[in-house]
């Protein structure tokens, strides 16, 4: 198996994903932004994300995903997403889980939620932390398990990956990605 694992989330100035109920606000929520992910997941094999993240496109029926649950042991097709495998990873390898969903190489998306990034901290190829510094979330989601006493780009460090230079996404909101790949390597 040969994957490049590749991270997407789009956080407000206080590195928060979501707001307190655990939804993606429309503030959060950026032309510039939705463009460059969708063409991203247009890109890749696999999606991996948690029971809250699903990025509700016109193409997402048709992309292959794992869907993180602690709800069971072995690995399911859903059967409410014929294209998604639940994966419970205290149960099964993450290799077993492509095995099982068909897929062997390719660029693969993880976007979230926070436990779900935690999973491939230390295998990404390619983090693309987009920020959008206008929109604050007091109480949300921490986009990062340590997230808010830690920063984003501070949890993104502790694990070694330093950023390269920020593309602009949105120019009236100020919103940036920026990749950030493992100090020392050459992705």
């Amino acid at each position: 198996m040969s994957f490049r694992i590749e991270g997407y989330v789009i956080v407000s100035a206080d590195g928060m994903l979501a707001d307190a109920g655990h939804v993606m606000p429309d503030s959060l929520k950026f032309e510039g932004d939705k463009l460059f992910f969708e063409q991203a997941l247009d890109r890749a094999a696999l999606i991996v994300h948690g029971r809250n993240s699903h990025e509700q496109q016109p193409n997402s029926p048709k992309r292959k995903r794992l869907i993180l649950t602690r709800k069971i042991k072995a690995l399911t097709v859903d059967p409410e997403m014929p294209n998604a495998t639940l994966w419970n990873p205290e149960h099964a390898s993450f290799e077993q889980a492509c095995a099982f969903a068909d897929v062997a190489s390719g660029m693969v998306a993880i976007i979230g939620g926070p436990a779900v990034f935690e999973i491939f901290m230390d295998r990404y190829d390619t983090f693309w932390l987009s920020e959008a510094p206008h929109v604050r979330l007091p109480g949300g989601e921490g986009c990062f398990v340590g997230v808010p006493e830690q920063t984003p780009h501070e949890v993104l460090s502790s694990h070694g990956m330093k950023p390269d230079a920020p593309y602009l996404l949105d120019a009236a909101h100020g919103v940036t990605v920026t990749p950030w790949r493992p100090a020392g390597g050459s992705t």
